[in-house]
């Protein structure tokens, strides 16, 4: 059967790309392996959906080109995505840093786009594969409900990250088979994991959680940290860990807006334990851990300056080497990926086959957390919307 675009994936940027093709007239077909639309989107936010983000700009996303999504983030932004969830009525609240959440459930967020996808025209095949891709005069998709034609073919397939909900390679395969090049995907927004030594000593403090600032190379995000039994995890982490590579140390300030050393000073002459003064700012817990491995706990008046001023240095900025990450089955995102050397920035297309669009989190596109891949996945999907 013959269609004008066929669009592989019925996730955040496939919907939205089918619903622009639809309002424009062409004859859409979404095809989907699993056996419903918007897996990612039903367990995102808890269940409630952090849809975008009211703080969207291109400087909230990693790419090999970062000036890559400043187009499409322009020409369809959050407000735009905003107008549309009030436009059906479906009530929303702000949380922390600009993050915008359903007041209700995810699935308000899905059935609006099934409204959408209706009123477009757009028809929904589930639970159907595609199992092979040529490319003729037109696109030729043989699937386990057949064999389709169409003139565009986007692929919205998403990433490597949460395979128990389907994630596959098959974006990345069909890149390849055409000749794109491809940046090795990698896991982000993800747990770090403990090295052996600082799991014998922390592992145990799993479920404690803080206010930190944690860096890594020029990179720095002050939110909150939890400990976990393998490791670190919680926004902070999950922030930074998009940025971390192997083998590099983060650096955490545990004690954000304190400065300790001037607290130090106000407690230098008297008899109580280093870890008793630390315990007011920090959980008990882990002062005794931290002192144990790093400075044992001795009255304040019996440490020198130099000492004191060398803690002080060691909780504002705690090194931590992880050993690695929680890997995909944990990754809220895929980095990396279809490399944007190889498409237009205006409409997603590859530069060297013509009709063939790449959308969403299968591009080289990774933005931090709080709503903005779900914003890349509305934009990249408009943007390709437009020009199938």
């Amino acid at each position: 059967m013959k269609y004008d675009v066929i669009i592989a994936g019925a996730g955040a940027a496939g919907i939205m790309c089918a619903i622009e093709a639809g309002k424009r007239g062409r004859k859409v077909l979404i095809i989907e392996r699993a056996e419903k639309i918007g897996k990612k989107i039903l367990i995102s936010g808890g269940g409630r959906c952090n849809f975008t983000n009211k703080k969207v700009t291109s400087k909230n996303y990693l790419s090999a080109n970062e000036h890559f999504s400043k187009s499409a983030l322009a020409r369809f932004s959050q407000n735009d995505f905003i107008a549309l969830v009030e436009k059906h009525g479906i009530a929303y609240h702000e949380k922390t840093l600009g993050q915008l959440f359903c007041d209700g459930s995810s699935r308000e967020i899905i059935s609006m786009l099934a409204v959408e996808c209706a009123n477009a025209g757009v028809e929904i095949k589930v639970n159907c594969s595609i199992e092979e891709v040529k490319k003729e005069t037109s696109f030729l998709l043989q699937t386990t409900a057949g064999e389709f034609e169409c003139d565009s073919f986007v692929i919205a397939s998403g990433g490597l990250s949460i395979p128990k909900i389907g994630a596959t390679n098959f974006g990345y395969k069909v890149a390849d088979q055409f000749g794109l090049s491809i940046v090795t995907p990698y896991p982000a927004l993800v747990p770090l994991l403990w090295s052996d030594k600082d799991r014998s000593v922390y592992g145990d403090l799993s479920g404690i959680a803080l206010p930190v600032t944690v860096t890594c190379g020029k990179v720095s995000f002050s939110e909150s940290m939890l400990f976990t039994h393998k490791g670190l995890s919680g926004p902070a982490i999950l922030q930074i860990s998009s940025y971390w590579k192997e083998g590099e140390a983060i650096s955490i300030d545990l004690l954000q807006h304190i400065d300790l050393e001037k607290m130090f000073l106000k407690y230098r002459t008297v008899r109580s334990e280093l870890g008793y003064i630390l315990s007011r700012q920090l959980p008990k817990n882990f002062v005794q851990k931290w002192c144990g491995a790093n400075y044992p706990s001795k009255p304040m008046n019996q440490i020198s300056d130099k000492d004191l001023r060398k803690i002080s240095e060691m909780l504002h900025k705690w090194k931590v080497v992880p050993t690695g990450t929680e890997g995909f089955e944990k990754a809220e995102v895929t980095a990396g990926g279809v490399d944007t050397k190889e498409l237009s920035s205006k409409t997603m297309e590859a530069t060297k086959i013509g009709g063939l669009f790449f959308i969403g989190e299968v591009v080289d596109v990774t933005g931090w957390l709080g709503g903005y891949n779900f914003q890349w996945a509305w934009s990249s999907g408009w943007a390709a919307g437009q020009a199938v």
